[in-house]
């Protein structure tokens, strides 16, 4: 009680706190608003199509299993990254930094169309793998490029920032006592950065699952959750689609809150 009372006195003291509490309650109301009405909406409409459409299931486990297996695949590369642009400073450092963040900031359909650029079957890239019998277009591992092309950065950034909340005297006192830079890293570095890291797992699989844009562009089919989503909606309108927004929603938010224990379980 005592957080509740603590802001009902603040509210008391000052009109600059009822202004605060204005502004964040209409900020709450813009976000919970729309999800609420759907949630309730989609008790009075018929749940058929989201039981009798067997692709959305697939999609949906589609979507979580290659988003999961996407983050955890570039994270062998993404995590030493983050400990090098934490831990040394370099010409260039900060251009590489706001690079590494510009597929957050792009509209996703031109990360797919940048994407598609390395990769489609015409590129150097492209027709090597076709060599080798990899198909990236309208295939799953398209689809978790383009999850990993827009995901990564917050994996990255996250590391970073955890990496750089290390006092660097605790490695070099490692090193003075014989440690190997391998040793340092794994029992020292990497312990204590794993509460960020968790988080920019957390962040990296939340926003593959979510992705559309640069998805739509190097694999539309087989279709993740998203696009399914909006092509039902296209075919058969807003009510049809309204039960498996809902679904996905709800699976999304218990995946994401777990994820989040486990982050907290790792402080």
């Amino acid at each position: 009680m005592q957080p509740f009372l603590y802001l009902r006195k603040m509210i008391k003291n000052h009109y600059f706190y009822w202004i605060l509490l204005l502004l964040s309650g209409l900020i709450l109301l813009f976000i919970i608003s729309p999800l609420l009405k759907l949630v309730v909406g989609s008790l009075f409409v018929s749940s058929d199509p989201l039981f009798n459409d067997p692709e959305v299931w697939q999609s949906i486990k589609r979507t979580l299993l290659i988003s999961f297996i996407t983050t955890i695949f570039f994270s062998i590369g993404a995590i030493p990254l983050a400990y090098l642009l934490a831990r040394y400073n370099f010409w260039l450092k900060k251009l590489i930094i706001g690079i590494i963040d510009l597929p957050i900031v792009m509209p996703h359909t031109a990360a797919g169309i940048a994407l598609l650029t390395i990769i489609s079957p015409s590129t150097y890239v492209g027709k090597f793998l076709s060599s080798i019998g990899l198909t990236i277009i309208d295939s799953h591992l398209g689809i978790g490029l383009a999850m990993a092309f827009v995901s990564l950065p917050f994996l990255i950034q996250s590391a970073r920032v955890g990496f750089s909340k290390i006092p660097v005297s605790l490695e070099k006192a490692a090193l003075s006592l014989g440690a190997s830079p391998v040793k340092v890293f794994f029992k020292i570095s990497l312990p204590l950065a794993w509460q960020n890291i968790v988080t920019g797992y957390v962040l990296m699989f939340a926003r593959g699952i979510s992705e559309f844009g640069a998805v739509a562009i190097i694999a539309y089919h087989p279709m993740t959750s998203p696009l399914l989503l909006f092509e039902r909606m296209n075919q058969f309108g807003l009510t049809y689609v309204q039960p498996i927004a809902t679904v996905i929603i709800i699976i999304s938010l218990v995946i994401f809150v777990l994820l989040r224990i486990i982050a907290k379980s790792s402080e």
